[in-house]
């Protein structure tokens, strides 16, 4: 998969306006700060800094729009949430826009929820699985930071995640941006719903 990215977004109605312009599916990206939703994007679409990655958590604070493989799909690049040093006002507007987004898109096919492999889910990543759930919206886990852990300890990690969010193990794909884990499954997954999507369009 390549990328182009497209713009940053910080109001509803600029999305809207911006998807007016495109008529493919768009698949968004969700996790808290800090979880690597920057660097899996660059590893997706094997591209060191076409999503700007920091080590200050709470960096994302727009959408970020991402071209993927020349108009098949755009990656929308939700903000992090769950970052306790925001201020109350900044984490409202984030908390909004994410809220709006997911009200407001006509286009969105499949979320990608991320959490961090090496810890026990947040309440916080346990409400955004249960909105997803709740509002019929399909999803896959994405397990970062899969390199931290030894096979086995990733493999067990991958288990507690999986019953702590109350969803099946195999929906639940352990990554790796360093090492590139985990990213042939992520690509078939999407090109499956992908061609799923192209095939009831036609």
């Amino acid at each position: 998969m390549t990328g182009i990215f497209i713009k940053s977004i910080a109001d509803l109605a600029t999305y809207e306006k911006e998807s007016a312009n495109y008529v493919c599916p768009e698949i968004c990206v969700a996790g808290r700060s800090n979880v690597g939703k920057s660097s899996f994007i660059n590893m997706l679409t094997c591209r060191k800094k076409l999503a700007k990655t920091s080590a200050t958590p709470g960096r994302t604070r727009l959408l970020n729009l991402f071209d993927i493989d020349g108009g098949r799909f755009v990656l929308v690049d939700l903000p992090g949430y769950g970052y306790a040093k925001a201020s109350k006002s900044e984490i409202e507007k984030w908390s909004r826009l994410t809220d709006g987004y997911f009200r407001a898109t006509q286009k969105l096919i499949h979320t990608l929820a991320l959490v961090d492999i090496r810890h026990e889910p947040s309440e916080a990543d346990k409400q955004m699985i249960n909105y997803l759930y709740e509002t019929g919206k399909p999803f896959t886990v994405v397990a970062t930071k899969a390199d931290k852990l030894s096979r086995a300890q990733a493999d067990r990690a991958k288990r507690a995640v999986a019953s702590a969010l109350r969803i099946g193990a195999d929906n639940v794909i352990a990554t790796s941006a360093l090492s590139g884990a985990g990213r042939e499954e992520i690509t078939d997954r999407i090109n499956a719903m992908l061609d799923a999507y192209y095939a009831d369009a036609r």
